[in-house]
């Protein structure tokens, strides 16, 4: 077999998220992962061919549907700020989103150029998918079903796995796939405990990366857009300041953050048949929402502010927060 045709058979992980779509690939199985993503975002435009016709000499990534021109992934937040518009996103809270009419096609679009076809027929690919919420969740078994009626046609064996689980997967190896992933997200904070790579608790917290957006956008009359690019660029997470914006995304970061360490500690207590741990386990946190500095410290003393039901051993970032969750994908796809 040659390297081409090798890479080609090789399994994907890919992070199916409300912000972002990442696939990681492995060259062989030796070799670190390699990463591509865009973004899940979209804007529309009136249908024209001169526009067409521009959009494509500028190698622009869009789609006509219906009448409109589409412009997807990483173009649609480019012409989102010169338009000084909201980019509009096909998935809501970790699934697709069922007042958007484009969801399904747009999804199709970014995955299949990520992805491409398979390349030999039932190639493995591990997707990601969020666990419920508290109070339970019936559109994931809709996206599941989604995600597989588009990669199924492009020659993939698809198989499921929830975020949390793929973070403990990606990020430990060293304590034998036993501890506590969490994926901080745009539309969730997905978590998961498991034990020796078995998942004994799956859980989402609802507040995550979009709740601090549309708050903070809110409160000052700003585009949630805005707020997004605001974090990305230099926000810390340390206390309030003279600056309303930076205040205004503080006060949202700190009610995430209580809400995730009071959630996962009240999550663990009353769970029913919770295994014996012998030893401390680690936390891992990873997702775009958990970046910016102040946020480690800051959810590791909201977790330390009440006793804990299970020892933990550490709580750190990932070492690579945006691909976490598709290295493990990956990383479960190559098992």
């Amino acid at each position: 077999m040659s390297n081409v045709e090798q890479e080609s058979s090789l399994p994907l992980g890919l992070d199916v998220g409300t912000s972002r779509i990442v696939v990681a690939r492995s060259m062989d199985r030796a070799h670190q992962s390699q990463y591509e993503s865009q973004l899940n975002a979209f804007i529309t435009m009136p249908y024209s061919k001169l526009t067409q016709s521009l959009l494509e000499r500028e190698g622009v990534f869009h789609e006509v549907f219906g009448g409109e021109l589409v412009v997807t992934g990483n173009d649609a937040q480019r012409f989102a700020e010169v338009f000084h518009v909201e980019t509009r996103r096909p998935m809501l809270r970790g699934v697709l989103n069922p007042q958007e009419p484009h969801s399904l096609p747009v999804m199709r679009s970014i995955i299949t150029r990520l992805v491409g076809t398979a390349g030999a027929a039932g190639r493995k690919l591990f997707f990601s998918i969020p666990a419920p919420v508290s109070d339970g969740d019936q559109a994931i078994a809709y996206h599941e079903a989604s995600i597989q009626q588009i990669l199924k046609p492009l020659g993939f064996d698809a198989q499921p796995i929830q975020e949390g689980l793929a973070v403990v997967f990606g990020e430990m190896s060293g304590s034998n796939y036993t501890g506590i992933g969490i994926s901080c997200g745009s539309g969730l904070c997905n978590v998961c405990l498991a034990v020796l790579s078995v998942p004994v608790i799956n859980f989402a917290v609802a507040k995550a990366g979009d709740f601090i957006d549309t708050q903070a956008a809110a409160v000052t009359g700003e585009l949630a857009t805005r707020m997004r690019v605001q974090k990305e660029l230099n926000f810390v997470v340390n206390g309030l300041s003279g600056d309303r914006v930076q205040n205004a995304l503080t006060v949202y970061y700190d009610d995430v953050i209580q809400t995730l360490a009071n959630t996962l500690r009240a999550t663990i207590s009353s769970a029913q048949r919770l295994p014996k741990l012998n030893q401390s386990v680690p936390i891992v946190l990873s997702g775009g929402t958990a970046i910016p500095k102040g946020f480690l410290k800051r959810f590791t003393a909201a977790l330390h502010a009440e006793d804990f039901p299970i020892k933990i051993s550490e709580v750190r970032l990932a070492e690579d927060p945006l691909n976490s969750t598709a290295r493990g994908a990956l990383m479960a796809a190559l098992c």
